[in-house]
């Protein structure tokens, strides 16, 4: 059993001077030891907020590997992202791969399915992430244009793509574009029949065919504003569900916050819409962690760089030849830093926005994104800022 203590606790979107008690990687509520058993190692926190661990649906790689592009050397990609952004406060996450022919599908989503997390394994693997490639072409962002598909025979044509198998087994969720042909219909399908989330990106829709995706149980949607029509005030298109009741737990969206996909101003709009379904991700892709460059996303190729258009002229990700945004390169806990300034939401809200709203997305927030009695013991230990 170990406890820590002299630590601010964050629990119920507060945080409380208490102690963590935890045995066999689960919490445990310590009420029920009193008197009968001490600790068998005590953690002195100095005062430092104990929150959950981090946790991001959406990360394409890092430190040089990428989920679509290593698909000879798979097993050391997940093993060198997952022990690295671990040591960034990251402790589960979704490998997420771009759009790819069928037999990338078959030869990488196996490899990057749910994983337990350990210091020998890092953050554990949640589920595979497939974005795309049933999304539009006119938002196809850093998407391969040969890759993409539409779905005229329904769920028959997400198993010549993936294999329902392997979206049974290895996969927790994907992104769609509900426009496309034959998307629509097949969400439940997707959902009931292969037991994965339904996300809305990379799409045209209107406010409403977003809204009949919605209904048909697509509850998030991918990195809100970058790759989707943009927001009109007689049809907002898919960012208009933030707006559509019932919203409290009934829709997430995700959100870049490294100062360029999203502009500050428009990241605290969002947020003012509908706090409780804000989700931070950093849609990071394989320059995460290493210094300016050309790498790959999937099979394009990708250039960092400092964006010189943007105030302070920070390092970005973009297509080669292009303005083209790929991925970012930022990390998820300084994401949470950004939202906090951008927002000017408490330190509770934000960390919520990285642990327990994505935790909420995937149905999973008895494990994960609490430090409620019986979670898995998945804690950090932060400062104020």
């Amino acid at each position: 059993i170990t406890q820590i203590h002299n630590c601010r606790v964050l629990r119920n979107h507060a945080i409380e001077y208490d102690d963590i008690w935890f045995q066999d990687g689960r919490i445990i509520n310590p009420t029920s030891l009193y008197g009968l058993r001490n600790p068998d190692v005590r953690v002195d926190a100095k005062g430092l907020i104990a929150a959950p661990g981090l946790v991001d649906v959406q990360l394409n790689g890092a430190f040089g590997y990428d989920f679509s592009f290593n698909r000879t050397d798979i097993d050391k990609c997940l093993d060198i992202v997952s022990r690295g952004i671990l040591l960034q406060g990251c402790t589960s996450f979704c490998p997420t791969t771009v759009s790819s022919m069928p037999e990338t599908y078959h030869d990488v989503l196996p490899r990057i399915g749910k994983r337990p997390g350990s210091l020998r394994n890092g953050a554990e693997s949640l589920g595979a992430h497939v974005e795309g490639p049933f999304m539009n072409p006119k938002k196809k962002g850093a998407h391969e244009l040969a890759c993409l598909r539409s779905a005229p025979n329904g769920l028959a044509d997400f198993d010549k793509c993936y294999g329902l198998e392997n979206l049974r087994k290895y996969v927790t969720y994907m992104t769609v574009a509900p426009e496309v042909e034959g998307v629509l219909e097949t969400i439940p399908q997707l959902m009931y029949e292969c037991s994965i989330g339904v996300s809305q990106g990379h799409s045209v829709a209107t406010n409403d065919i977003a809204r009949r995706a919605h209904a048909n149980g697509a509850r998030m949607i991918t990195h809100l504003f970058n790759a989707m029509t943009d927001f009109h005030h007689r049809d907002p298109g898919i960012i208009g569900l933030l707006g559509s009741p019932p919203k409290s737990t009934d829709t997430f969206y995700g959100l870049i916050c490294d100062g360029i996909h999203v502009h500050p101003n428009t990241v605290k709009i969002a947020y003012s819409s509908h706090p409780a379904g804000a989700i931070l991700v950093t849609d990071a892709m394989g320059a995460m962690g290493l210094p300016d460059g050309q790498y790959k996303l999937g099979n394009m190729s990708v250039d960092v760089k400092p964006k010189t258009d943007v105030k302070g002229s920070p390092r970005a990700a973009v297509i080669q030849g292009t303005d083209t945004l790929a991925g970012s390169i930022v990390t998820l806990i300084e994401c949470v830093r950004n939202f906090r300034e951008f927002t000017q939401c408490s330190i509770a809200e934000a960390i919520d926005a990285a642990t327990l709203h994505p935790a909420q997305m995937l149905g999973i927030e008895d494990k994960k994104g609490t430090l409620a009695y019986g979670a898995d013991a998945d804690i950090i230990l932060l400062t104020d800022d």
